[in-house]
């Protein structure tokens, strides 16, 4: 299977199934000396472990990551970094009744036209499960963001018809609700709506809004490589994302230049900064310094309890109902999926803009002249 490696010099390599005896990552090109424990991993992985809420799956998986290489006496040793997080809770029985059939909304389908053969427990490689991997590498590379002081951020935007007010959005708020969401009046009446759904045997949709803050100027390439055209590999490789923007996004179409141009203006310290962000923090596929701001819309959860139309490997029309553990909605685990792409694509890209220019170079190796 190809696919399964993203980055160019902070490369990370993904593997196993929902149903296997793991999932894990292999991170290479993360430099020696940041200081790294399985703690620093383990407040991520933790974000998005089943069981949080009544609105995430009850499936019960403690979630706890092995390093199994590249770290010594508390540091990356420069050398390839293993993670792995054993399963520990799988109830295949569950899918038993899906051997042969298509769910709705899934890949299984997909799979089977394209391998002739997939794995039936809850999806295999296209599962939801397979984000552990991203979330793992993603805390090491935001580790890494930390030491140059970059943060990124992601938090919940919207769930189905319900979205956080600006004027009382407070990012403290999010770590007091189960949702995410920076606004404690938009996260009740989520939570109201999610009832409602549950009530229906029914799932929705929302989106997760991330920003990267402290991002240098530069970052990212004129051409194919540009910032804004990895943070959208690096969201819509997120399988239940169906929609991505980058500043104003789609409403970038309906202003006007006079409008949309974000204007400049010389700071206290003498260095050129935009007076506005509709561009959301890149211009030409670069940073440009200000606050990198995109939104991923996630699809509703195609496991649903309610009965369903679709067809078996067969040819024969079919009825189906879905058993399992399944959450209600995707978004509030999904949070921090979409801050470790964000992140892995911002350290790559930082990595690669190191030689951009042959000043630093010569800066670094102690070759300038005088």
């Amino acid at each position: 299977m190809a696919g399964s490696i993203y980055g160019t010099l902070f490369c990370v390599s993904t593997w196993g199934e929902s149903h296997g005896k793991g999932i894990g990552v292999v991170i290479d090109g993360c430099p020696a000396g940041l200081p790294l424990d399985e703690e620093d991993i383990q407040k991520y992985l933790d974000r998005r472990k089943p069981g949080q809420s009544r609105f995430t799956t009850a499936r019960q998986e403690g979630d706890r990551v092995e390093i199994l290489s590249g770290v010594f006496e508390g540091r990356t040793t420069g050398t390839p970094i293993a993670l792995e997080v054993r399963n520990t809770d799988q109830r295949s029985r569950d899918y038993g009744n899906l051997m042969d059939v298509y769910r709705p909304g899934h890949a299984d389908f997909t799979f089977d036209e394209k391998y002739g053969f997939r794995d039936y427990r809850g999806g295999g490689r296209s599962s939801g499960r397979e984000t552990i991997a991203r979330v793992a590498a993603g805390a090491v590379a935001s580790r890494l963001l930390e030491r140059l002081g970059v943060k990124v951020q992601a938090y919940t935007c919207s769930i189905g018809p319900v979205s956080i007010d600006r004027a009382r959005m407070d990012i403290s708020k999010m770590w007091q609700n189960r949702l995410y969401m920076p606004d404690e009046t938009a996260a009740k009446e989520a939570e109201s709506y999610l009832d409602d759904m549950m009530a229906r045997k029914d799932s929705c949709g929302g989106v997760v809004e991330c920003v990267i803050e402290g991002l240098p100027a530069g970052v990212g390439e004129p051409v194919f490589d540009k910032l804004d055209a990895g943070l959208a590999r690096a969201m819509l490789s997120i399988g239940a994302v169906k929609g991505f923007e980058l500043g104003d996004g789609f409403e970038a179409a309906r202003s006007l230049g006079s409008r949309n141009n974000d204007g400049f203006y010389i700071n206290e310290d003498g260095a050129a900064k935009k007076r506005t962000n509709h561009s959301g923090g890149t211009l030409g596929g670069m940073s440009d310094s200000a606050p990198v701001v995109m939104r991923a819309a996630f699809k509703p959860t195609p496991s649903i309890a309610q009965p369903q139309r679709t067809v078996d490997r067969f040819g024969r029309e079919k009825e189906i109902e879905i058993r399992g553990r399944h959450d209600p909605i995707i978004v509030p685990r999904a949070v921090v999926v979409v801050e470790a792409m964000a992140a892995l694509t911002a350290a790559d890209l930082l990595l690669l803009s190191m030689t951009s220019r042959l000043d630093r170079i010569e800066e670094f190796f102690g070759k300038k002249e005088k």
